[in-house]
């Protein structure tokens, strides 16, 4: 008998179907009707009569004909959602879909993998794994190390050893001792009552990252999880299936505990979870729909699941990536920059940089060569110029190799740091195998990412800040030659003038958004916690210093394409010249 699982005013009702000639209008009907049935005051309303309402599907938001068949409308266990004409959206209610859900209703499930050791999962793996383009399976060694890391367990629990995690409380409860008929019942109240975070919701992408590290971290073998609940929490990845994790409140030690909880409480079957079939849903409906039974926690699992430094890691993650291609980025925009302001190439001169030997300098002095006047890629733009008294160029444009160098050997240092966080052990208690016991330790500190993403931060912003400066430039008339803010008319039109504006106002908000949050701790868990990182501000905000760095430069490429038209016919090198027809094919020139 086919059955769908109907939303209605944020409760989720399951309603079977005996006749798929029935219509989309009947589903809601139904629906409608049982969830006032559920409600003391009828739900507010006094029938189903009253009741005015569309019906979409959740899976791409496509609004349904309430006069279509079922059978020719929807698919068996289908998600879809009851719109009640009237209803103000409250502002706690989820809704079925996340920001960008144009995205996700082009989602094809995966049939590549990629296989986790615990060992050797790069930045760009993660990236890949949460933009869903991958699945997840485990190498065969590493099975074997997750099953001799459970025989550890079990012999704890069959010998009824005194265990921090298995067979006591947490934090200040670490010297109560838990009833072997409880151990079960101490995992499930440990992840329910961690599940504490409040915010928004990890986009599908940040999601699927934060599940996929927790595996691969699990696949170490230090952890004490059985190989089947691994198996299991791999078969939701695979099927999408994505827990709601609210983006704050993780103190960053004794790991990411919270995000991390609500991370396992969706494994569990219970809170929220999303994938592309279902949208928002209660957790048991999503797993169901899946064909997936819901984990059951056996002793030290809960912990296993919920300890570590991975939320901080993960976000970190997509940092270093984005940095690392706004940084590529960032040059490609100043040497266009560089030449509608008419300036030279000789400060990028092999020489001078070789007498300063940093890599990232020689590197982007190179990218500078490569992309500016040259006898392979000569400029009429630069040539025009050749032989004006100008001697020298300012610091936005001549110490470009200096300061955008630099920026580049920051992403090196923090992508070192963070590769070695993808794929270290961070679980308290560490679970050693071949010596047949557990050791408490330190490991779930987030102080190393922390420290990381804050150094990330304030290095990637001085790419906006050079940026907003070169923007000046190309709006000045007095410095640029060009007409004021790269308009024709100006008056009638004012060009670029509040585009610098924003571009002043984004570098100004990332000088606040780059004060380390690492300098901060504050003592948690009645002071067994006394010494934290606040790794998640960390990563929050890199990423947000990222966001507002990426449109920073995005402005000076409107603005270095808009200037170059006023140097036509002139052309630029080859290179740039690409650049530019790419910026034409999606915005025209502003007249």
């Amino acid at each position: 008998m086919p059955r769908y699982t109907v939303h209605v005013r944020g409760e989720w009702l399951a309603v079977p179907c005996q006749d798929t000639q029935l219509t989309v209008g009947w589903l809601g009907r139904e629906a409608v009707r049982r969830y006032i049935k559920n409600k003391p005051d009828n739900g507010g309303f006094g029938s189903v009569d009253d009741v005015y309402f569309l019906v979409r599907r959740c899976k791409g938001l496509g609004l349904l004909d309430n006069g279509d068949r079922l059978e020719v409308a929807l698919e068996d266990n289908e998600f879809v959602e009851v719109v009640i004409e009237g209803d103000a959206m409250s502002p706690d209610f989820i809704p079925s879909q996340p920001e960008g859900v144009y995205l996700y209703s082009k989602y094809r499930e995966p049939e590549k993998y990629i296989d986790l050791d615990g060992d050797s999962l790069t930045t760009e793996d993660l990236v890949n794994l949460g933009k869903g383009h991958y699945k997840i399976k485990l190498t065969p060694t590493a099975e074997k190390r997750v099953q001799k890391s459970r025989e550890v367990i079990d012999s704890i629990i069959k010998e009824k050893t005194v265990v921090y995690g298995i067979t006591t409380g947490f934090g200040k409860f670490a010297r109560t001792v838990i009833p072997i008929n409880k151990l079960q019942e101490l995992q499930v109240n440990l992840v329910r009552s961690h599940s504490s975070g409040v915010g928004k919701p990890l986009i599908p992408e940040r999601c699927r990252m934060l599940l996929a590290l927790r595996i691969n971290v699990l696949a170490k073998g230090y952890s004490g999880i059985s190989l089947e609940t691994l198996k299991q929490v791999i078969e939701m990845f695979n099927a999408s299936c994505l827990p709601y994790v609210p983006e704050k409140g993780t103190v960053g030690a004794s790991g990411d505990l919270a995000p991390l909880s609500h991370l396992a409480l969706g494994l569990i079957g219970e809170g929220k979870m999303w994938s592309p079939k279902s949208g928002w849903a209660d957790a048991k409906y999503v797993l169901e729909a899946h064909g997936l039974k819901p984990v059951i926690l056996k002793p030290k699992e809960g912990l296993a699941l919920i300890n570590g430094t991975q939320m901080i890691t993960s976000l970190g993650c997509e940092a270093v990536e984005r940095a690392s291609a706004i940084a590529r980025q960032a040059d490609i925009v100043a040497a266009l920059t560089l030449e509608v302001l008419k300036g030279t190439t000789k400060a990028f001169d092999t020489d001078i940089h070789a007498l300063r030997p940093h890599r990232g300098q020689i590197e982007v002095a190179f990218r500078f060569r490569s992309l500016l006047d040259s006898d392979h890629h000569p400029s009429e733009i630069a040539e025009s110029h050749r032989f004006c008294d100008r001697v020298q160029d300012a610091y936005t444009l001549r110490c470009c190799p200096q300061v955008h160098g630099v920026v580049n050997d920051t992403i090196a240092f923090v992508k070192n740091i963070i590769t070695i966080e993808l794929n270290s052990a961070t679980d308290n208690p560490m679970v050693f195998a071949n010596r047949g016991e557990t050791i408490s330790g330190g490991n779930f500190h987030g102080e190393y990412p922390a420290k990381a993403l804050d150094y990330l931060a304030i290095g990637i912003h001085e790419l906006a800040a050079i940026s907003e400066r070169r923007i000046e430039r190309l709006c000045n008339p007095s410095l640029s030659e060009l007409p004021a803010f790269l308009v024709a008319e100006g008056g009638l039109n004012s060009g670029f003038m509040i585009a610098h504006c924003t571009a002043a106002a984004l570098v100004s908000e990332n000088k606040a958004l780059c004060h380390p949050s690492s300098v901060d701790s504050l003592s948690t868990s009645a002071a067994t916690e006394d010494h934290v990182s606040m790794g998640g501000w960390a990563a929050r905000k890199a990423l947000r210093v990222i966001e507002h760095v990426e449109q920073v430069l995005a402005i000076e490429l409107l603005a270095a394409c808009q200037g170059i038209e006023f140097l036509r016919p002139l052309k630029t090198t080859t290179p740039l010249e690409k650049v530019y027809d790419l910026v034409r094919s999606v915005v025209r020139f502003g007249k």
